[in-house]
């Protein structure tokens, strides 16, 4: 019986385009939003100039009757004695006040509210925030960068000033916390306490912070840290309700820790601020992680010197494909084994842009498999988006699947559109299982973004309007597991991909089988 990686069967279409724009909440959707608050902001300034204009209205008014009343009290009698005053008063309490009152009832909001409720319904909700913040901790864990980086905006490629003030550190992390998350707590309370020290703004109380940090570092294990914590929180809020107990407990606690282990007394906790590294990140059920980071980190990549003499460059006419006579492909090696190339100029600008704006409305959050019911969710360690584009959409879908074809050899219409909550679509597709990927890279990241193969040491970097093809099946139709490959996530910038997935069926002719498992 033939045997497939089980990384394949997680494949989700293989004939329709996936375009996945690789950030938490795709900067593709995300520009909307940033027009959308522009929009807000004006709609706010002209509620402020329609609130500025009213008040200085009713300031006029007021300052007109200020005069009026001051010089009627003095000699209020001699005052109403000339016939027009009279008139006048009559006038002012009869009409003008109610006029005044008119205006001051008048609300210049709303219009401003009006905006705002049109705009909520596609403004992001906690889940959107909490998976912005997971992202950031994702990305920090992957780059090894700590909380200062961040905070102090020190990414490689930047080009924009951005900053985290205490308080967004605090909400990190609390966010990290509230999902037990202490590893990551640590660091951005540690984050948001260093910078409160150096005296920075804040609204957050520094109680709170040490709450927080206190708690986390304690469930990290270090009960000597942890008590020298809450002994600052006690300082500083002696009546605070939970920082006594703690207090004992942990104290209590290192006693009984101390006594096991026949220590005396154990040295006080060292005053120096927490740093990446202190603690080890906690193990996670993600197989081969830490090889996965180190790729996208560029570490570990098994690109040897002689490895390296293997690799060409060439023109590709597609087994003199008439289409490609004229003006061949440009191919380059990017492996030896398992052979993966690049093409350049696999796309043009225009057939970029055509296939985002298709693509744009449709992104929707990429899935994975529930290794337990088998049915396909989404998992805070995928966080793409994705949209699926058929070749009758339009001609440009047509034409670049026709350059696939000529490129590859392989037929590209022997698949469907992926039902997403069919548990086994290959089965229900029944095209056979995926034979070869062709991956065009839409943009260039300036930094991260790497496509990275953990069995055998690659990393491929994105250059837009490139694309790389690799076979998935041996000749055999045995499962190559070595092209398990997975992406990184972007750290600067933003990754746009178009997949085509091109399976077993009709490829009969055009890549014979073979006895042996050879590429």
């Amino acid at each position: 019986m033939r045997k497939y990686p089980s990384l394949f069967s997680l494949a989700l279409v293989c004939c329709c385009w996936s375009v996945q724009a690789e950030v938490f909440t795709s900067i593709g959707q995300m520009t909307d939003l940033i027009y959308t608050e522009k929009e807000l902001v004006q709609s706010l300034k002209e509620y402020i100039k329609a609130e500025e204009s009213k008040l200085h209205a009713v300031k006029s008014w007021a300052n007109k009757l200020d005069v009026l009343t001051r010089a009627s009290t003095l000699d209020p009698e001699g005052y109403l004695a000339h016939p027009v005053n009279a008139y006048k008063l009559m006038k002012r309490l009869n009409t003008e006040w109610s006029e005044l009152e008119s205006l001051v009832l008048q609300d210049p909001s709303d219009e401003f509210i009006s905006n705002m409720t049109v705009h909520r319904q596609y403004f992001p909700d906690q889940e959107d925030e909490k998976g912005a913040a997971k992202a950031l901790m994702r990305l920090q864990d992957t780059y090894k960068l700590d909380s200062e980086s961040f905070a102090r905006g020190k990414l490689p490629g930047m080009h924009h000033n951005a900053i985290l003030t205490v308080d967004d550190c605090y909400d990190m992390g609390k966010t990290a916390y509230n999902e037990a998350d202490y590893y990551h707590a640590v660091l951005w309370m540690q984050q948001a306490l260093r910078q409160m020290d150096a005296e920075e703004e804040h609204v957050v109380s520094k109680a709170d912070v040490l709450d927080y940090l206190s708690y986390s570092v304690y469930q990290m294990g270090d009960l000597s840290r942890a008590i020298e914590l809450t002994r600052r929180l006690v300082a500083i809020d002696s009546s605070h309700q939970r920082a006594g107990g703690n207090l004992r407990y942990f104290e209590k606690l290192l006693s009984k820790q101390l006594n096991e282990l026949n220590q005396e007394g154990q040295e006080p906790a060292t005053e120096e601020p927490i740093q990446l590294g202190t603690y080890k990140r906690p193990n996670d059920y993600l197989p081969e992680r830490e090889i996965y980071e180190a790729l996208c980190r560029g570490e570990g990549v098994k690109m040897t010197t002689e490895r390296r003499s293997r690799l060409y460059c060439r023109y590709h006419d597609g087994n003199r494909n008439p289409r490609l006579l004229l003006q061949p492909m440009k191919e380059e090696d990017e492996w030896d084994s398992p052979h993966i190339v690049r093409y350049l100029n696999a796309l043009s600008d225009q057939e970029i842009e055509k296939i985002k704006e298709l693509a744009k409305p449709r992104l929707a959050r990429a899935t994975v498999r529930d290794p337990i019911t088998g049915i396909l969710t989404t998992a805070n360690y995928r966080v793409s988006k994705s949209a699926w584009l058929e070749g009758e959409e339009d001609p440009v879908i047509e034409r670049v699947n026709q350059r696939i074809e000529d490129i590859t050899g392989l037929t590209t219409q022997t698949a469907e559109l992926l039902q997403k909550e069919e548990p086994d679509a290959f089965k229900t597709l029944g095209t056979g299982n995926r034979v070869a990927t062709f991956l065009n890279y839409m943009s260039d990241v300036e930094a991260g973004g790497a496509t990275v193969f953990p069995d055998f040491g690659a990393a491929i970097y994105p250059k837009k309007g490139t694309a790389v093809f690799w076979y998935n099946l041996f000749r055999s139709g045995e499962g190559d597991y070595r092209t398990r490959h997975a992406a990184c996530p972007v750290l600067v910038g933003s990754k746009w991909v178009s997949n085509k997935w091109i399976h077993e069926r009709g490829q009969e002719f055009r890549r014979p089988c073979g006895l042996t498992e050879v590429d």
